[in-house]
């Protein structure tokens, strides 16, 4: 997959494609149709399948840290689009200039003379330019005078439900990872750099990892239960996500996890980590005791959870397999 921050350049690699615009904050399973549909939309016609992405995100532009908590960085939103292989992505930075462009100025200058698009894939929904004035007939018109394709997704129900990044980001506050992952089709997932912290949890006897994200204000907050996915490699764990509300002075988010049954140096590698369930709130400790005591328990809590998931998955398997012997 190739990502392009010039239109200069991604047009002289790529005269014409087959296109969809959004924020797919979240990659839920709406937004997996939709790119699913790109696909096959741009293996029928012989073009290329792009994604343009807004960075920062329109709300981000325009109301700062008002803007909803964000599911996913720039580089995890790169990361599910190459693993589903989407060829191009076009990262557009969303800045005074874009948000001043008119809808129409918007379709000749970056959807044609740009990216010269043949397909369009958005939402019925969709809404751009100057005041959000650009709708999908104006596509549609447009559409036809220049020469694309404009198709409108279909919405994705679950359970008569429409799946959402709104939905989404509600069950993550709740903190129900399980409800969000069905969303998902996948545990949420979150990833970043792994940097030194003030190493409070190794002199309490729990070392963590301190992951480094470009996000500024997460759709949740709390203790889990996760997966690290290291070099390949999964890793059970103990992730603390929030705002350090036991040490004075500590306001900025805070990514840190305890991995279990690990101790290696893996300060400067990339750390994914996978949301199963949610633990318990952030809270805040008297003293570092309290707060000792209180990671043990976590640590207890998440092992239980990991050995009953085991549980229940041998439990699945014998039942296949006897299932199978019947059948047999």
């Amino acid at each position: 997959m190739k990502v392009f921050d010039n239109l200069k350049a991604l047009k002289t690699d790529y005269r014409h494609c087959a296109l969809t615009i959004g924020k797919y904050d979240g990659m839920h399973l709406g937004h997996q149709q939709i790119l699913q549909r790109l696909k096959a939309v741009a293996a029928e016609l012989n073009l290329p399948s792009l994604v343009i992405l807004s960075e920062p995100q329109p709300e981000e532009f325009f109301v700062g840290e008002n803007a909803p908590g964000r599911l996913l960085s720039f580089a995890d939103k790169l990361k599910f689009l190459e693993s589903i292989g989407i060829d191009i992505v076009y990262k557009m930075t969303f800045d005074l200039g874009l948000s001043q462009l008119s809808a129409k100025d918007f379709i000749n200058e970056v959807l044609c003379q740009g990216l010269g698009v043949k397909a369009l894939i958005v939402g019925d929904d969709f809404r751009f330019g100057k005041d959000r004035l650009g709708d999908f007939s104006l596509l549609q018109e447009q559409g036809d005078q220049y020469g694309f394709i404009v198709e409108a997704a279909k919405e994705y129900l679950k359970d008569g439900v429409r799946v959402s990044s709104t939905l989404l980001r509600e069950k993550l506050k709740s903190g129900d990872c399980e409800a969000a992952n069905v969303l998902l089709n996948r545990p949420y997932y979150l990833s970043g750099e792994v940097i030194k912290g003030q190493q409070l949890g190794r002199e309490l006897g729990y070392p963590t990892a301190n992951i480094k994200t470009s996000i500024k204000k997460l759709a949740l907050e709390g203790v889990f239960a996760v997966t690290a996915e290291l070099r390949e490699h999964s890793i059970k764990g103990v992730a603390s996500v929030g705002y350090k509300p036991t040490i004075e002075g500590e306001h900025g988010l805070t990514i840190e996890v305890f991995l279990l049954d690990f101790d290696e140096d893996i300060y400067g590698e990339t750390l994914t980590l996978h949301f199963h369930k949610k633990i318990r709130d952030q809270e805040k400790f008297s003293d570092l005791e309290e707060l000792k005591s209180s990671i043990a328990n976590d640590v207890e809590q998440v092992k239980q959870f990991f050995s009953t998931q085991n549980l229940l998955k041998a439990n699945v398997l014998n039942g296949d397999k006897h299932r199978l012997s019947h059948a047999s």
